[in-house]
């Protein structure tokens, strides 16, 4: 039925196209223009029984997860068929991590990456898709080679070397993450430099605030201490009293700018000292080093979690605004 009078609406529009069109015409013979004009209609409504469709008009549904099975079969077929297409094992690693079935996705990374072994995009996927397979998220050896490999054939890969920094951190080797990272960053986006900077700080503490050899060329040019800083704990503090993990920071950051430091370092408990200088060295960021200041607010945290982020039950000395550099020690009181 509901056919049947798309058929008609058809006719009908064809009838008032030809109308439109042979009116001029009419006056050749009245007799022959009504029959084109009718003869075309028919056409139109004829045409449409043949082939129309109203579901044609209709966006088409988004596929069944059946569907999207079978077009992985479909795909692992083709594969069975050329398995040297790299391209193809990337596209099933994709399909298979849509379905969630993680160790199939990185073993088809797997074998793409065995054939692209220098295409730095291939090999970053496979590196996430293998951490993404393990339960702990874990960058494996075979990931990380594949990171490493990636910013040697493209040293401007960016998504290599933010998950090469977190391969590295996951395995202790934060001066190493710290220096991939600080290489990343004068690349990035506003936005996406925010976000690592405060991984830098986070890598750099866990460092022990010690510029790595690979990035601080620039830095240990002016590494002339700029602050001299004498840190006094509270009257009868016990060490014993406080988790083995704490530990103290002392940071400098923009009066009034961002909470992340222009220059920060890590001391564990075991080791608190008396006194700490900073200097560019200690800077997170090789792009805003501590000599760009003019002033800076500095600040001591004696840390339970050992972690830059402030937490409950640490100590905190006030903050103080200085001018750099300062000439005489800054003192500041842990309460």
């Amino acid at each position: 039925m509901v056919t049947a009078g798309l058929a008609v609406l058809a006719g009908i529009a064809g009838l008032l196209l030809a109308l439109a069109v042979l009116w001029p015409l009419r006056a050749r013979g009245r007799a022959g223009f009504l029959v084109a004009c009718l003869s075309i209609g028919l056409a139109s409504a004829s045409l449409y029984l043949l082939v129309g469709d109203p579901r044609a008009a209709q966006e088409p549904a988004a596929p069944s997860l059946a569907e999207l099975r079978d077009g992985v079969q479909a795909l692992e077929q083709a594969l069975e068929r050329e398995p040297q297409r790299a391209d193809g094992w990337v596209l099933l690693g994709r399909s298979r991590g849509e379905l969630g079935q993680l160790d199939a996705a990185a073993a088809a990374y797997s074998r793409a990456a065995a054939l692209a072994p220098d295409d730095a995009g291939v090999l970053v996927e496979a590196a996430q898709a293998r951490a993404q397979a393990d339960p702990e998220k874990h960058f494996d050896d075979r990931a990380l080679g594949w990171l490493q490999h990636a910013l040697q054939v493209q040293p401007d890969a960016e998504r290599a070397a933010w998950l090469l920094g977190i391969a590295l951190r996951q395995r202790g080797r934060d001066a190493e993450a710290v220096a991939v990272w600080s290489a990343l960053l004068p690349r990035l986006q506003p936005g996406a430099a925010a976000a690592l900077q405060q991984q830098l700080v986070i890598a750099r503490a866990a460092a022990g605030a010690k510029a790595p050899a690979a990035s601080s060329g620039a830095l240990q040019e002016n590494a002339t201490p700029l602050l001299s800083i004498g840190i006094a704990l509270p009257p009868g503090f016990d060490p014993a009293q406080w988790p083995q993990g704490a530990a103290l920071f002392v940071l400098a950051r923009a009066p009034g700018g961002p909470p992340m430091p222009v220059a920060v370092r890590r001391y564990p408990l075991q080791a608190l000292p008396a006194s700490v200088t900073l200097s560019d060295a200690d800077s997170p960021m090789p792009t805003q080093p501590l000599s760009s200041h003019a002033q800076v607010e500095v600040l001591a945290r004696l840390s339970r979690t050992g972690t830059a982020s402030h937490a409950e039950g640490d100590l905190e000395s006030a903050p103080v605004t200085v001018q750099l550099p300062q000439r005489s020690e800054l003192k500041l009181q842990l309460r």
